[in-house]
C-alpha cells in the first residue's frame, strides 16, 4: 500500500507542477509537492535522514536541470527567477522525485545499469510530456533529448546510490520506530 501511495503522490505532484506551470501558476505544483513531501516524511522511519536526501536531491537536481537551460536546450515560460536557472517548480519535482527513491524505486538498488537505462529513456520522455502539456519548450529536439538522455542516464544511478546511503524511509512494509520502541 505504501508503494502505491508513493506512486500516486508522485503522479499527482508531477501533474500539478507541469499543469500549474503551463497555466502560468508555477506556485501551484510546489504547494502540492510540499504536502506530499510532508506526508512522506510523516511515514519515514528516520524523517531527518529522508529530509536530508530530499533537500540534497532538490539542490542537485536544480543544478542538473539548469544545464539544459543554460545550454539553450530548454526554455521555461513560467517560474524562473534567473533566466539560465531551472524554475522553482522543477526544484519541487526533484524533491518529489526524491520521495520515490527509497519507496517505489527501491527495487533499483544495486541495479545501476538498469537505473541508467531507465533514466536515459524516462528522463527525456518526462520533458517531452511536459513540453506537450505546455510547461516548457524543447529547443532543437534531437540535441536536447540526446543531452537529457545522457544527463538522466547518469543522474538516476547516482540518485539511487545516494538514496541507499541516506535512506530514512526504512524498508518496505516495515513499521516506523516510535520513541524508544526501536526495532533491533
Amino acid at each position: 500500500m505504501r508503494v502505491l501511495a508513493n506512486v500516486v503522490a508522485f503522479q499527482v505532484g508531477w501533474f500539478a507542477c507541469v499543469l500549474g506551470a503551463a497555466a502560468g501558476q508555477p506556485w501551484l505544483g510546489p504547494a502540492i509537492v510540499a504536502a506530499a513531501v510532508a506526508a512522506h516524511l510523516g511515514m519515514a522511519r528516520r524523517p531527518g535522514a529522508e529530509a536530508g536526501l530530499i533537500a540534497l536531491m532538490g539542490m542537485l537536481g536544480t543544478l542538473l536541470d539548469s544545464v539544459p537551460v543554460a545550454a539553450g536546450w530548454l526554455a521555461y515560460p513560467h517560474g524562473q527567477m534567473v533566466a539560465w536557472f531551472a524554475p522553482v517548480w522543477i526544484t519541487a519535482l526533484w524533491a518529489l522525485f526524491a520521495t520515490t527513491l527509497n519507496v517505489s524505486l527501491r527495487w533499483l538498488r544495486g541495479r545501476y545499469w538498469l537505473a541508467g537505462l531507465l533514466g536515459a529513456l524516462a528522463g527525456p520522455a518526462s520533458y517531452a510530456a511536459g513540453a506537450a502539456l505546455g510547461a516548457l519548450e524543447v529547443r532543437s529536439a534531437a540535441g536536447a533529448l540526446s543531452g537529457l538522455a545522457a544527463l538522466w542516464g547518469l543522474a538516476l544511478p547516482g540518485a539511487v546510490w545516494l538514496a541507499q546511503r541516506l535512506d530514512g524511509a526504512g524498508g518496505l512494509g516495515e513499521p516506523r520506530s516510535v520513541g524508544c520502541l526501536r526495532r533491533p
